[in-house]
This record gives C-alpha cells, sequence and structure tokens, in this order.
C-alpha cells in the first residue's frame, strides 16, 4: 500500500460524534420504548460497533508507520491516557448519581463496601456484573464501560500482534469474525449484547470484526475520494440506527455491520467536510468520548422519573431535551476542565526520560 499523507479525517470525527449522539438517544427510548421494535431508534446500540470499526481504521492510521519506532511501552501509555482519565471520570460520575438520586428505590441501595469494590472494578476496568438494579451490566456505576474494555484489548492486541499481521492474514481473520456476528444475531435475536455479564462474550465477536475490517480497509488503501460531504453521510449513518427492529434482524444487522459501516468509512475517510462544517465536525469529535462516558448516570435517573411519573406528549419531549442538553453541557465542560487538562499533565509527567 502506498504511503497515505497523514491528515486530519474530520469527517469520520462528526460521524463519532452522530454515533455518540445516537447511543444517547437510544438510552432514553430504551425506558420510553422498552420494546425495542417500538423504538424509531431501535438499532442506535449498533453505533458501538461503528465505533470499534473506526477505532481500527485510526490506530492503525496513526501507529503502523512508527510503532516499530515508538515501542510497545510508549503505544499502551498513549492509550491509556487517551482513555483512562474519562473512565475513572465516568466511573466518579456514576457513584454519585447512584448516591444522591432523589428517586431511586432505597431498598435497591447495596452496602457501602460492595459500592466500593465495584467502583475500584469499574476504575481498573475490571468487569465485575453484581448490581441487579442496573441489569447486572459489566460496569454497574457506568454502564457505556463495557465497551471500553473491549477497545482495550482490542488495543492490547493490536500492540502485540495485529500491527504486524499483513493483509491477507488479516483477511483469513475476518471469515471466522464474521461468522461470529452472525451466530450471535442467529442466537441472540440482535447484536445488542455484549454489556451484561449474560451477554459478556457477544462484545468479543462485536469488537474482533469491526476493529479487524478499520485494520484491514486501512491497510489495503481503501479510501474513496468524494465530494459527499459531511452532511449526506451523517444522514447516512444516522438511516443505520433507525432501521426497524425486527424478526429481520439477522439480515439487516448483518449487512450494516458486515458491509455497511466499513463502506462509510471508506467514503468519509476520502471526503472533505465544507468549510462551514469543519468547526462542526471538530467540535462533534472532541464531545463524542466525553459524552459517551458521561452521559448515563442521568440515564438512570430519568428511567426511575419516567417510570414513577409516567410523563408523555410535550412533557417528556421536553425533559429529554432537557436531559440532552444538560449531557451535552457537562460532556462540554468535562473535556475543557477534566479531559484535556489531565491528559497534557499526563503525557508531560509519563515521557519517556522525564
Amino acid at each position: 500500500m502506498g504511503h497515505i499523507q497523514k491528515k486530519h479525517f474530520e469527517v469520520l470525527d462528526g460521524l463519532r460524534g452522530i454515533a455518540a449522539l445516537a447511543v444517547v438517544v437510544f438510552h432514553f427510548m430504551e425506558w420510553i420504548a422498552p420494546d425495542y421494535s417500538h423504538s424509531f431508534i431501535g438499532h442506535g446500540f449498533l453505533a458501538v460497533d461503528f465505533f470499534f470499526c473506526l477505532s481500527g481504521f485510526v490506530i492503525a492510521y496513526a501507529y503502523d508507520d512508527r510503532i516499530g519506532e515508538l515501542g510497545l511501552a510508549e503505544f499502551f501509555r498513549s492509550r491509556f491516557i487517551r482513555l483512562h482519565p474519562l473512565v475513572i471520570f465516568g466511573a466518579i460520575l456514576g457513584l454519585l448519581g447512584y448516591l444522591f438520586n432523589p428517586l431511586a428505590n432505597p431498598a435497591q441501595h447495596l452496602g457501602g463496601l460492595k459500592i466500593a469494590g465495584i467502583f475500584l472494578c469499574s476504575i481498573l476496568m475490571i468487569p465485575f456484573p453484581t448490581m441487579s438494579s442496573t441489569a447486572y451490566n459489566l460496569f454497574g456505576l457506568n454502564a457505556p464501560a463495557w465497551s471500553l474494555f473491549w477497545e482495550y484489548i482490542a488495543n492490547i492486541l493490536y500492540g502485540l500482534v495485529l500491527c504486524r499481521m499483513k493483509r491477507r492474514y488479516l483477511a483469513w481473520l475476518l471469515v471466522p469474525a464474521a461468522a461470529g456476528i452472525f451466530f450471535v444475531i442467529y442466537r441472540s435475536g440482535s447484536l445488542l449484547g455484549g454489556w451484561s455479564g449474560g451477554t459478556f462474550w457477544d462484545g468479543l465477536a462485536r469488537v474482533s470484526y469491526s476493529f479487524l475490517a478499520g485494520l484491514f480497509i486501512y491497510r489495503c488503501g481503501w479510501i474513496f475520494i468524494n465530494r459527499m460531504g459531511f452532511p449526506a453521510l451523517a444522514g447516512l449513518l444516522t438511516l443505520a440506527f433507525l432501521v426497524p427492529f425486527s424478526k429481520w434482524n439477522l439480515l439487516s444487522e448483518s449487512l450494516i455491520v458486515l458491509i455497511y459501516f466499513p463502506l462509510l468509512i471508506v467514503i468519509g475517510a476520502g471526503t472533505r467536510p465544507e468549510a462551514w462544517t469543519r468547526r462542526f465536525c471538530n467540535l462533534l469529535g472532541q464531545l463524542s468520548y466525553p459524552l459517551y462516558m458521561t452521559h448515563y448516570w442521568l440515564i438512570w435517573i430519568f428511567g426511575d422519573y419516567y417510570n414513577s411519573r409516567h410523563p408523555a406528549g410535550r412533557e417528556l419531549l421536553l425533559i429529554v431535551a432537557a436531559a440532552l442538553g444538560v449531557q451535552l453541557v457537562v460532556a462540554y465542560a468535562v473535556m475543557k476542565l477534566y479531559d484535556s487538562p489531565i491528559r497534557r499533565a499526563l503525557s508531560k509527567a509519563m515521557r519517556p526520560g522525564h
């Protein structure tokens, strides 16, 4: 593959932000329409598969040509600095939300020692699906952290093995990985799992195919130069989340994850945003990870409110809009006041030879 000039993929950043917003809206709708076939964004959970595929592409793009020079320790250090500050902050927010949720059922509160253990496991990224009140999430205080667990696994395997793997071997690995996607959907009816103790291994299937596909796309040089632009691609990505949840999930989810998402990345990497959307794409990209890792504390509070008060119509719409606004403000504040400064400080403190 010819050398690809290093640049910033602004449109892919923007699409990451759209996917993060889809996850948040999907989580609200899980309370409003527990039957996913009645949710207008019933496939919002597939945003995680898009994240995994995009991550594979971006990791290969950022490190393939320099990981040998960089070294394994520095690669792991850089990924830790990028990912872990928000893992910790998300766990802290989740703990505060759990302790001070005014609408929670006191009977479901766990003892202080158990909560301390759950919190410790959360910041150390050790799955501990023990909280019945949070549906036995792998990380009960901050449910979305389950995908970060698998992101860490993928990053470790990249540093140890995948960074040196040739395209033809990646292609062979994609075959059983795709079979794993089919198997999970056939067995469970959808790719929704991976977040709970009972569906733990579904997460491995989901990250295996999509992360490998992202690596493969980059190493094949599959970047389709086009003028489609960000708004059109954002619309196409959103359509995947709006596909009805139905008995045809084996077909629809397989096509979306195996073909459609990789294709969107091929196209997104080859299009440039119009001048008026470039800053918007950058902002969406910067907000995507903080929003993803800091939104769930409010989802549980909303769920308790919805189940006790049963708001509907305009009232419900206003509540969700206000809650989403709060989540975006929190994500922006966390990005500016915590994540960016702490990553700069860690980068300086953990620099080799410091």
